[in-house]
């Protein structure tokens, strides 16, 4: 090869070896690195077309119970493995029918297209895991939303409603702490 055409491909090479590094960068940070789900960006972009597309749409977030006794009790590699298989098993039950994503920490969010059968859900969740010779367990709480319900489709208030019932599933109000009843 002359010299003048090496000084002609090189930049195109630079360029298409950048192009495909930011491809893959671009990629990876759409996918959870423990749990290969979709991250919170990679999980809406997708839920907000499935909401418009399909009026059935469910909207499900989904919080591990005492996650962080799991972790102190039988350390960070056996939490880490109780949240793959939570996500394996969340990603299953999806299919071809949903998405599932990760949100952070121990939150996994999902949306269905149609209305799905939380009850094959919640036992296909709530199953031990089997991780270093013992069977540690695993509860999820779950809460749902069915976008038909919402006055106006959007995956923030999808998101706002499911876990308000999550909540309600896990008997506090919220965030803040355990419901307290007024006499």
């Amino acid at each position: 090869m002359d010299t003048q055409a090496l000084a002609l491909a090189l930049p195109l090479i630079g360029w298409a070896s950048h192009t495909a590094l930011l491809t893959h960068r671009l990629a990876t940070a759409r996918r959870d690195p423990l749990t290969g789900l979709r991250t919170r960006a990679g999980w809406t972009a997708l839920a907000e077309r499935v909401i418009r597309r399909h009026r059935d749409a469910v909207v499900l977030l989904l919080d591990l119970d005492d996650f962080k006794n799991l972790n102190d009790s039988h350390g960070h590699a056996a939490g880490d493995f109780a949240l793959v298989v939570t996500a394996e098993r969340l990603a299953a039950w999806c299919g071809r029918n949903g998405i599932a994503g990760r949100l952070g920490g121990d939150e996994f969010v999902a949306i269905a297209r149609h209305t799905p059968d939380l009850e094959s859900l919640h036992h296909a969740l709530n199953q031990p895991v089997a991780y270093a010779g013992r069977r540690l367990p695993v509860f999820v709480s779950v809460g749902s939303c069915r976008v038909k319900d919402l006055p106006v489709r959007s995956i923030s208030d999808a998101l706002a409603t499911a876990d308000s019932a999550m909540y309600a599933a896990k008997g506090t109000s919220g965030r803040r702490g355990p419901r307290t009843l007024n006499r």
